[in-house]
Formats: structure tokens, sequence, C-alpha cells
């Protein structure tokens, strides 16, 4: 017999808050790539995570769980977030397999597939094979993000989890907890820093999104038009007219 809805209790959720790193520099001043993987913070990326901090702070949110992808620019966020906050912090754990899609060799890139290759892995609704910066494909960052998040739920030893990772590894987060499906919403921007708050329940399919990109030092973005990975295209055309 089918329960009577009188039985109805609210399910009990667990919080993750889901920052992107702050922000770094990938290149030089002439546009000149930088390495990705050992990349860190600049001065701003050290602010804005700085303010996330303190907005943390100001909420009294404690963390029991803090998760990085174990790359340089994701610790250093998490480390200046939880240098703000007053109650014990956990150890910071590193999933490397939460590292951001992993692009190619810029260089090999020929210059009418430049915008392809810095766009299109995040344009609407890109398909599995569709590749980033000429790496890494859009199902290949999916089998390695959605078996994590399934990891950290069945984990039960925490209440409040603060992951710090990338833009879009960020994507394929909150695109698993709003369609339950292998896919990515690439219109889901994630600026530097920011916050994003999910919180999961004992289905796996029970997950509500409170909210999405939230920016402790620029809240409402007024003057933000471009995505990032246009800002980013934008700095190595510079360097790649320079030296064409």
């Amino acid at each position: 017999m089918v329960g009577s809805i009188l039985d109805f209790d609210v399910p009990v959720r667990r919080r993750i808050y889901l920052m992107r790193h702050g922000s770094v520099s990938y290149f030089d001043d002439e546009g000149r790539p930088i390495e990705p993987t050992s990349v860190s913070l600049n001065e701003r990326g050290r602010e804005q995570a700085a303010a996330a901090g303190r907005l943390f702070a100001l909420q009294s949110i404690a963390f029991d769980k803090v998760v990085t992808s174990g790359l340089n620019r994701t610790v250093e966020t998490a480390r200046h977030v939880l240098d703000a906050c007053t109650a014990a912090t956990p150890a910071i754990e590193a999933w490397p397999e939460l590292q951001e899609i992993r692009g190619g060799r810029l260089a090999d890139l020929r210059d009418d597939e430049l915008r392809d290759a810095f766009l299109g892995a995040f344009d609407g609704l890109p398909a599995e094979d569709a590749r980033f910066l000429g790496g890494e494909t859009i199902g290949e960052l999916i089998d390695r993000v959605h078996p994590q998040i399934d990891r950290l739920r069945a984990d039960g030893s925490w209440h409040t989890a603060l992951l710090v990772l990338h833009g879009g590894v960020n994507r394929a987060v909150l695109s698993y907890a709003l369609t339950g499906q292998r896919m990515l919403l690439g219109g889901l921007l994630q600026s530097p820093a920011c916050i994003n708050a999910l919180d999961c329940g004992l289905d796996p399919r029970d997950w509500i999104v409170r909210y999405v990109n939230l920016c402790a030092t620029d809240l409402l973005q007024p003057a933000e038009r471009a995505s990032t990975m246009e800002q980013l295209l934008e700095q190595y055309l510079k360097f790649r007219r320079s030296n064409g």
C-alpha cells in the first residue's frame, strides 16, 4: 500500500559550498601561455579568496570537510578562505580526479581552430566528444567528476563541505545536480572565487541548487559580460598575432 502523504517528512540534507579558485594569470603580459598545472593565484585572486572567507565567517559557517583538486590555485584559495574562518577547520584534501579539464598544446592549434578550441567545450550543451583546447573531451571530464561526487555523498562523516575546484569541473558538478544526467550545461558561468551552494539528501536524485556564481567582491557583477574563456582567448590572440 502506498503510504499516506500525511507521513511525509522533510528530507535531511547536507550542504556543499562549491567554489572556483581565485583569479590567476594564465598568460604573461605579452600573452605567452603559462603552465596551467603550476600557476598560482595572483594578487586579485588572493583578495577574492579572502573576501569569500570573510563572507563565510560573517555567517559563522564552519566546514567539516574541505576538498581541492590538489593544484596550487585550488589549494591556495582554500587556505585563504579557511584563514578567515574562526572555527576549527579540517585538513585540506586533494582529489586529483577533480582537476580541471585538460587542454592540449595551444601551439598545435591552427588559427582557424582557436575559437572552437577555446569556446566550444562550454558552448550551450556541448557533445561529449567536444574537446577543450584540443585536449580532453567533455565525456572524459564527466567520467572523472561524477564518481568523485558520488564518493563524496557516500561519505557520511561530514555535514558541511567546502569544495574548491575549477570552472569546467564546477559546471560538471552543477549540471549533474541539476539534471542527474551525463551532460554539461556550458552556460553556467563560474567566475574566479565564486561560491555555489548545493544541498544533497540520501536519495541520489535529491539535490537542491541554492545559488550559483556568487562573488564576494562583486555581488551583482554589473560590468561583466564576457565569459572567462572569451577573456583568455583575447589574451592569447595578442601573443598569437605578435608571433604570427
